[in-house]
C-alpha cells in the first residue's frame, strides 16, 4: 500500500504545482488516485468510502497556506485522515487490574498469536518491568504448546505447562491459580485458532473469557489478510469484547488493507505492530507515525528509536575516542559496525524508517543484493584470523597477502576477487577516517551530506 499510494500522491503533487486553490476539479482527481490506491491495497470497501468522503469535505475549499501547494496540502489531509482512521495517536495497553492482570490473545491459525504472545512478554518485561507468565490453551496443537515453551524461554518470561489431553479451562483455572500463589503481574494466555471461522472456537473462547476475566483482549490479526481481515474482524467483535488489536507481519507487507480496515470494523484501537520475526519486533502502535510511512514521509523517531536501543554507545564512543586520537581503524572496528547494522534489522529495516525521497533509487532489488553483500563481508571477515583483523596491513602489504587472501576466500566460500574489494572497501573507509580525525566524527558526519556520500560506508551494489 504504502509505494503505491505514495507513487500516486507523488504525481498529483507535481501535475497541482502552481495551482493557487483546491477546487473541486483537483479534489476529485486526488480522490480517484487515493481510491484505486486503497481499493487495491485490499481495504474494506465500507471503509475506503467513508475515507475518500472525509477527505474530500476537509479538503474542499482549503486555502494554500505559506509555501505549501494545493498537492501538498491534500496529502496533508489524506495524512491526517489516515491517522484518524487507524486510531490517532497511541493507545497503551492496560494493566490497571489486580494481579495478575490476565491479556487473552485471540485470532485465527497463522495470525502469529504464539510468537506475538512471546513478543508482548518481552516488551512487558522490557518496557513495563513486569514479571509475566505465558500459558497455551491451544490443546489441538500439541506443537502450539511446544512452541510457546520456546519463544517464552526467549522473551525471558516464564511458562505454565498444558498438555493435549487437558480442557482449555481447567488449563486457564491452573494457571491463574498458580499466577495468584507466585506473585506474577500478568498472564498472557495463547489461545487455539482455526484455519476459518466456526462455532466450536467461538464457544470455547466465548467460555475463557468468562473464566479469565481478562483486562485485555487483544485480537491478533495478519496484515497481509486484506479483505479476509474484516469478516475475521466482525465475527471475533461478535464473539468477545475486544479491547484492542495487534497487527502481524507488518514488515512484510505490500498492500496494508487490514491495517486501514480492521480499526473501524472492530471499534478497538490497534495497540501493538508486529515489525520483524525478532523476538524484539513488536512496536507500540503509532496512528500518525504509521500514516507517514504510508505516504513515505519515513518515521525517523522510529529510526533513532531503533538505534539508541540496538547499538553499543559504550562501544560506538570508545570507536569515536579511538579514531579522534588517531589510531589506526582496524578490520575488527569495520565488522564491529557491520553487526550494529545487522542488531537494526539491517539496511532494509533502517531504509524502511527513511522518507521515500531519500530512498527512492534504492529498488528492492538493490536492498537484497546489498543485504547478501553484507553478510558475504562478514562471512569473508570471520574467514580472517584475528591477528589479521587486528592488522590489516598483512593483508594490504604483506609479504605472505596473496597466500592468507586466498585462504581466507577458501574458508568463506568465496573468490579472491570478493577479498580484494572488502579491503579495498575497508581501505577507503580507514582513508575516510584518518581525514577527519583531527575535527572528530561530528566533522566527519557533516562532510559526508546525507546517505549519497556514505557510499564508501555501504557494501557493494548499494548506492
Amino acid at each position: 500500500m504504502a509505494s503505491n499510494l505514495t507513487d500516486r500522491l507523488s504525481r498529483l503533487v507535481k501535475t497541482m504545482r502552481g495551482q493557487a486553490r483546491i477546487t473541486e476539479s483537483n479534489v476529485q482527481d486526488m480522490l480517484r488516485e487515493v481510491r484505486m490506491a486503497l481499493l487495491e491495497a485490499d481495504v474494506a470497501l465500507p471503509v475506503v468510502r467513508d475515507f475518500i468522503a472525509r477527505v474530500k469535505e476537509k479538503a474542499l475549499g482549503t486555502e494554500v497556506v505559506g509555501s505549501l501547494n494545493p498537492g501538498q496540502m491534500l496529502v496533508s489531509v489524506v495524512q491526517k485522515e489516515l491517522a484518524a482512521t487507524m486510531g490517532e495517536g497511541v493507545a497503551d495497553i492496560n494493566l490497571a487490574a489486580q494481579p495478575p492482570a490476565v491479556i487473552l490473545m485471540a485470532g485465527l491459525q497463522g495470525a502469529g498469536k504464539t510468537t506475538t504472545t512471546a513478543k508482548l512478554a518481552k516488551h512487558l518485561i522490557e518496557k513495563r518491568k513486569k514479571k509475566v507468565l505465558t500459558v497455551s490453551a491451544d490443546v489441538y496443537r500439541p506443537a502450539a504448546i511446544e512452541q510457546l515453551k520456546t519463544v517464552t524461554a526467549q522473551a525471558g518470561a516464564e511458562w505454565f505447562p498444558s498438555a493435549p489431553d487437558q480442557k482449555p479451562h481447567d488449563i486457564a483455572l491452573a494457571a491463574i491459580d498458580h499466577a495468584k500463589r507466585h506473585y506474577f503481574d500478568v498472564l498472557l494466555v495463547d489461545t487455539a485458532g482455526r484455519l476459518a471461522i466456526d462455532e466450536v472456537l467461538m464457544a470455547e473462547i466465548r467460555d475463557l473469557h468468562a473464566t479469565l476475566n481478562p483486562v485485555e483482549t487483544l485480537f491478533v490479526v495478519d496484515a497481509m489478510q486484506g479483505q479476509d481481515a474484516v469478516n475475521t474482524a466482525k465475527a471475533f467483535k461478535e464473539a468477545l469484547p475486544l479491547t484492542g488489536v495487534v497487527l502481524t507481519k507488518l514488515d512484510g507487507d505490500s498492500r496494508g488493507g487490514a491495517a486501514l480496515s480492521v480499526r473501524q470494523i472492530t471499534g478497538a484501537p490497534i495497540k501493538f505492530a508486529g515489525v520483524s520475526e525478532k523476538i524484539d519486533g513488536l512496536e507500540v502502535f503509532d496512528a500518525e507515525r504509521h500514516a507517514g510511512r504510508v505516504l513515505g514521509m519515513g518515521d525517523i523517531v522510529a529510526l533513532v528509536e531503533e538505534v539508541t536501543k540496538s547499538v553499543d554507545m559504550a562501544s560506538a564512543q570508545k570507536l569515536a575516542e579511538k579514531i579522534k586520537a588517531g589510531d589506526s581503524f582496524t578490520l575488527d572496528d569495520f565488522m564491529a559496525q557491520l553487526d550494529q547494522m545487522n542488531k537494526m534489522g539491517g539496511l532494509s529495516s533502517l531504509m524502511d524508517k527513511l522518507p521515500t525521497q531519500m530512498t527512492a533509487k534504492a529498488g528492492a532489488a538493490d536492498m537484497d543484493r546489498a543485504e547478501r553483500d553484507m553478510r558475504r563481508m562478514q562471512g569473508i571477515m570471520k574467514s580472517m584470523t584475528a591477528k589479521e583483523r587486528a592488522q590489516p596491513s598483512l593483508l594490504l602489504d604483506g609479504k605472505t597477502k596473496a597466500s592468507r587472501k586466498r585462504r581466507i576466500a577458501a574458508g568463506a566460500g568465496v573468490q579472491v576477487q570478493e577479498v580484494n574489494r572488502l579491503l579495498n572497501q575497508y581501505d577507503q573507509m580507514r582513508t575516510m577516517m584518518k581525514k577527519f580525525s583531527g575535527g572528530g566524527m561530528m566533522k566527519m558526519m557533516k562532510k559526508l551530506g546525507g546517505l549519497k556520500g556514505m557510499g564508501g560506508m555501504m557494501p557493494p551494489g548499494f548506492k
